[in-house]
């Protein structure tokens, strides 16, 4: 039994040594004694990937897009009073509350500074995004569950 007690104080010993020197395995030989440590380090905390996405041809882009992206379109003049609602962070946007709900708002939704149009989902968060602003929700340039950029424009809003 005694034995038993030093061997378990040498393991203990070596696994102190190792903490301190920051080693991830220990093995020592002697004779036919075999000891062989090996402990997980902890692993750091990794960035998710964000990856683009694959390029669109430009009759495949839809035309509200296109005339954000510089295109000239005819169908829908510019209109410098509008004002943008734009995502304050990197995340998934969803139009509802729910699958089964309604939007929080559509293209002719009034809404005031405090009226939530949408939510953004980052890291298993639901942010609540609020309009900030008073007006009509003239265009939304997004779909439910499509992924969003920090600063991209949601909606834009002609105010009262």
């Amino acid at each position: 039994m005694a034995n038993k007690d030093i061997d378990l104080k040498k393991i203990k010993e070596l696994i102190d040594i190792m903490k301190q020197n920051g080693l991830e395995v220990i093995e020592i030989k002697q004779g036919d004694d075999e000891i062989y440590l090996k402990r997980s380090l902890p692993q750091p905390v990794s960035a998710p990937i964000i990856t683009s996405l694959p390029m669109m041809k430009h009759d495949m882009v839809p035309s509200s897009v296109q005339a954000t992206n510089g295109a000239t379109n005819q169908a829908a003049p510019v209109d410098d009073n509008l004002i943008p609602i734009k995502s304050p962070l990197v995340g998934t946007f969803y139009a509802k509350p729910s699958p089964d709900s309604d939007p929080f708002v559509e293209t002719g939704s009034s809404v005031d500074p405090q009226t939530v149009v949408c939510i953004i989902e980052a890291m298993k968060v639901m942010n609540e995004i609020k309009a900030e602003t008073s007006g009509t929700i003239v265009e939304a340039f997004v779909t439910d569950g499509q992924a969003v950029e920090f600063g991209q424009v949601l909606f834009k809003v002609k105010p009262d």
